[in-house]
């Protein structure tokens, strides 16, 4: 028997009426990976939320089948967003689904090709503006003001509801909520609706505590952590390049209440842990993805966890989104002749 999609499975803890048609692309229900290599290392136990695996490979979906959902309720023709990526493919695939229009503003050179392939085929209008993503927020969000388009960005509420669901689900798979809870901050929306979530499920009954909270945002594109805003934003994580995130309050907010934090990580520590977690894991993310796990190594080393801690990693988005990353990351291929002795004699087999 197929599932029910996300939205419905987990329907009496989101506003949804019996007037919404549910825009589904069968997202969530991703994986609680274990990671006990990384979890040797920082000295606890260490579980992989692979949002990779949603459908256009990036968490955006469990927010966007909520917004596009509504948008269609309430009679929309059209969406519109920002992004650095991430949205605009998640926003072109859902409004491709529901049969309307979709308009994305992307920073001119500032998105890995992975993604505006997303975007490009699934026949969304696509715009480079010369400017960041902050600008490119500022002018959707004016646009969708003036004219008859749906804001598509995590500063839409609904985002932020659908995007709950990936703390319901680790509670599911878990048992309860961890003890520790790990993901990168870019616009700040998914710390901002993991937190809800965790509070929504503990509300309801479903899980008896919460967890602490930990943020990590690139050094360069690091707002939070600097507590001012970050003109001009530069980071190897494409998807967490931004200065000025939208959800910033909500975000401090989730730090703060759960007895969190959120710090910075180098590009060489992002870059080490993307490496890492393909390598030791077997799991390829994207680079601001490994964000988070960056963030819990260095943090391990500065404050040790307990063995008996469980830590969650949300890593955000699946590692073919960014395909030139991972090449710039490996060696050159080698080159034989088509021959045993020689192939063997290349691979130092005796």
């Amino acid at each position: 028997m197929a599932r029910a999609a996300l939205i419905d499975h987990y329907r009496k803890l989101l506003p949804l009426t019996h007037r919404t048609p549910v825009v589904s692309l069968m997202e969530g229900f991703t994986p609680l990976i274990r990671a006990p290599r990384i979890g040797e290392i920082v000295g606890a136990q260490v579980y992989l939320k692979y949002e990779g695996l949603n459908p256009t490979g990036s968490f955006k979906d469990r927010g966007m089948t909520m917004a596009v959902s509504k948008a269609l309720e309430a009679g929309a023709q059209a969406v519109i967003c920002a992004s650095t990526g991430n949205t605009s493919a998640s926003a072109a695939a859902y409004a491709a689904r529901a049969g309307i229009r979709c308009v994305v503003l992307i920073p001119e050179g500032k998105v890995a090709l992975g993604k505006l392939a997303q975007v490009a085929i699934a026949g969304a209008d696509l715009v480079a503006i010369d400017g960041n993503f902050d600008e490119a927020l500022n002018l959707v969000r004016d646009l969708s003001d003036r004219f008859p388009l749906a804001l598509a960005n995590s500063v839409n509420p609904f985002r932020i509801d659908g995007q709950m669901t990936g703390a319901f689900e680790v509670v599911d798979e878990l048992g309860d909520a961890p003890d520790y809870h790990a993901l990168p901050v870019g616009n700040a929306g998914n710390i901002t609706a993991y937190w809800r979530g965790y509070q929504a499920y503990k509300a309801a009954g479903y899980s008896r505590r919460l967890p602490v909270m930990l943020g990590f945002q690139a050094a360069g594109a690091a707002p939070i952590v600097l507590g001012r805003v970050v003109d001009q934003p530069e980071t190897v994580a494409t998807a967490i390049r931004i200065g000025n995130p939208a959800s910033w309050a909500t975000a401090v907010a989730a730090r703060d209440e759960s007895g969190g934090s959120i710090d910075a990580v180098t590009d060489d520590e992002i870059l080490e842990a993307y490496q890492l977690l393909v390598r030791s894991e077997g799991v390829f993310c994207e680079p601001a993805s490994a964000a988070s796990v960056a963030g819990v190594i260095k943090r391990s080393k500065q404050h040790p966890f307990r063995k008996r801690d469980v830590i969650v990693c949300v890593l955000t988005g699946h590692g073919l989104k960014d395909p030139q990353t991972a090449v710039d990351c490996t060696k050159e291929v080698a080159r034989c002749p088509a021959a045993l002795d020689a192939l063997a004699g290349l691979l130092g087999l005796r």
